[in-house]
């Protein structure tokens, strides 16, 4: 049976004794990881009536699915990054979001409230930070929470506190952890059954209070797996197959427009210092010698604008891919010994075939350093992926986030990455440790079951 037909079926009038679980989300990226949760408690053998409040945007990761929306939605002019900059949030306080944020408190208390004038059993599941956390609280009903925004990472790691120049960073952990103490009130209540966050250490430091966390692993790791392996199309004898594959370098400029086509030109500059560096001499560029850039852009973005940027820098169209990407409109270009591939329908393989990635993103970029392997990023303008977004990202990260200061400079890191194996070695295990084994979203959804 598909999730759908599922779904369909999860949401029929049913005996008052079954869960009634009312999801809260706030931003696209929270929306995916719900879904993926809710996926998996489809598939217990007695799944809950689910429902949903999108905080932040329409919700259609939840309407592809078919789940009702119990309130008003709306998207935005900020998209979400209201945290990000204070004239973000005057904009959406503009376009109503007080009267947004009002409207649906009201409808989440509604539903609580009529869930038990029917006698059933109404539970929250939030996803995302403190905003839909207090949305669940004051609706009187049991919650569980999945924090995806914070982890302890952003100011420490296993040895200790990080260091930090500016006093507002050092105030990030005044209290001894990420989460501030009105945070962990709200996950302390008594009708907070279950906290879920992203990594291990962060568990770890909650649980010196009386919060119910639980290390499950981070959700933003499933779902990854590709169509293709590399076994499928390189030879079985593991040395020809390593000596026969190219270099391959995954480029993830974002998936919001216009900042994403800004962040591609910084990319493609990295592109062309990278090529004029493997045709020294003493190149560095293992195996074969050949080099594959798989640029994964998200399906709202448009290829055309990419490309003129791509063909600006030398690069001609092709019509055979290197690589046999699960991808019929995947436009190719090659240049010298080199290609580069522009798919918007082959993500999970640029993840999983890229050695390294040049990245501007946010999402995409954990993912990849959570397959083990390094990223080097370039702080763009924003609004998203800014100098002080980058910045941050490099101390979840850690060592796997390899921070450069212009676009010139990516050349040399990759050098320095390919000629050092142990570092690679490293990089590997601390991605991993840092973001966690696919299935987190079927563990979550198994405890939160017998939590609720």
């Amino acid at each position: 049976m598909s999730d759908i037909s599922r779904l369909s079926l999860a949401n029929t009038p049913t005996p008052s004794s079954r869960l009634q679980l009312l999801v809260l989300s706030n931003g696209h990226g929270e929306d995916v990881i719900a879904v993926r949760i809710l996926q998996e408690l489809l598939q217990q053998s007695h799944p809950p009536d689910i429902f949903a409040l999108p905080l932040v945007g329409e919700g259609r990761a939840y309407q592809q699915l078919d789940i009702p929306l119990i309130g008003a939605v709306r998207t935005m002019p900020s998209g979400g990054f209201i945290y990000m900059d204070g004239r973000q949030l005057a904009r959406d306080v503009r376009g109503g979001l007080i009267q947004l944020t009002g409207s649906q408190i009201q409808a989440v208390r509604r539903w609580v409230s009529s869930q038990k004038k029917l006698g059933n059993k109404p539970a929250i599941l939030a996803v995302g930070d403190i905003v839909p956390l207090l949305f669940a609280f004051v609706s009187g009903a049991n919650y569980g929470f999945v924090g995806t925004a914070k982890s302890e990472y952003y100011v420490r790691d296993e040895v200790g506190i990080l260091p930090r120049k500016s006093t507002a960073a050092r105030w990030e952990n005044f209290s001894g952890s990420i989460y501030h103490p009105w945070e962990r009130w709200l996950m302390s209540r008594r009708r907070c059954r279950a906290v879920f966050p992203r990594d291990g250490l962060t568990t770890k430091i909650l649980s010196q209070w009386a919060i119910p966390a639980f290390d499950m692993g981070n959700p933003m790791m499933d779902g990854l797996e590709p169509r293709l392996t590399t076994q499928q199309f390189y030879s079985l004898d593991a040395q020809k197959q390593e000596i026969a594959r190219p270099l391959v370098i995954t480029l993830l400029p974002g998936s919001r427009a216009p900042e994403a086509y800004q962040n591609w030109e910084m990319i493609m500059v990295a592109v062309s210092a990278l090529m004029a560096s493997f045709r020294e001499r003493d190149s560095y560029v293992p195996n074969s010698g050949r080099v594959v850039f798989l640029g994964a852009i998200a399906p709202g973005l448009d290829t055309d604008i990419l490309a003129k940027t791509v063909q600006s820098q030398g690069w001609r169209l092709d019509t055979v891919s290197p690589l046999p990407l699960p991808d019929d409109n995947a436009v190719i270009f090659q240049q010298r010994n080199a290609y580069l591939i522009l798919t918007q329908q082959a993500y999970n393989e640029c993840l999983h075939w890229g050695d390294v990635a040049i990245a501007m993103a946010g999402t995409a970029t954990e993912q990849f350093i959570g397959l083990g392997k390094p990223a080097i990023a370039i702080p763009g303008e924003g609004p998203q992926f800014n100098p002080a977004f980058a910045e941050a990202q490099s101390r979840l990260l850690g060592l796997s986030l390899i921070l450069v200061e212009d676009a010139a400079q990516v050349a040399q890191e990759v050098r320095s990455l390919f000629t050092n194996p142990d570092r690679l070695y490293i990089i590997a295990e601390n991605g991993k440790r840092r973001m966690g084994k696919p299935g987190a979203a079927r563990r979550i959804a198994e405890c939160l079951l017998d939590r609720f």
